[in-house]
């Protein structure tokens, strides 16, 4: 699997809330926010469920990751989702950096990925 996942019963709003506070108490910020029910909406005239797409990023990690692949850039942010699924429950969902960092030809970014993942899933783990 490419993602790492926690369903919770919380309302929409209440684990974008938890998931952006678990991450800040890792040292991660929000970059960015993509409101893709709000995007599809204008852009298309089509309805979905509440769905975001929070673009984290940890200074230090990143820092890190560019001093041993110049290009790695193009993978950051680390990107988390929220969505309401049709039963009302949430699911948030982040980008398993192992998985997405095995396309770098960079052995040098297997141990950052490993610790990143540790880090995430801890994260997503206190929601």
């Amino acid at each position: 699997m490419y993602y790492l996942n926690k369903t919770t019963s919380y309302s929409f709003s209440e684990a974008e809330e938890k998931i952006k506070e678990s991450l800040k108490e890792k040292g991660f910020g929000i970059l960015t926010e993509i409101d893709m029910q709000a995007t599809m909406k204008s852009k298309l005239d089509k309805d979905i469920g509440q769905y975001k797409i929070l673009g984290a990023c940890n200074p230090n990690y990143a820092y890190q990751a560019l001093e041993e692949e110049e290009k790695i850039g193009i993978m950051l942010p680390c990107n988390v989702t929220v969505i309401e699924n049709k039963d009302g429950s949430v699911d948030v969902s982040i980008i398993d950096p192992e998985v997405a960092m095995t396309v770098i030809e960079n052995d040098g970014v297997e141990p950052f990925a490993k610790e990143v993942k540790l880090v995430l899933e801890d994260a997503l783990a206190k929601i």
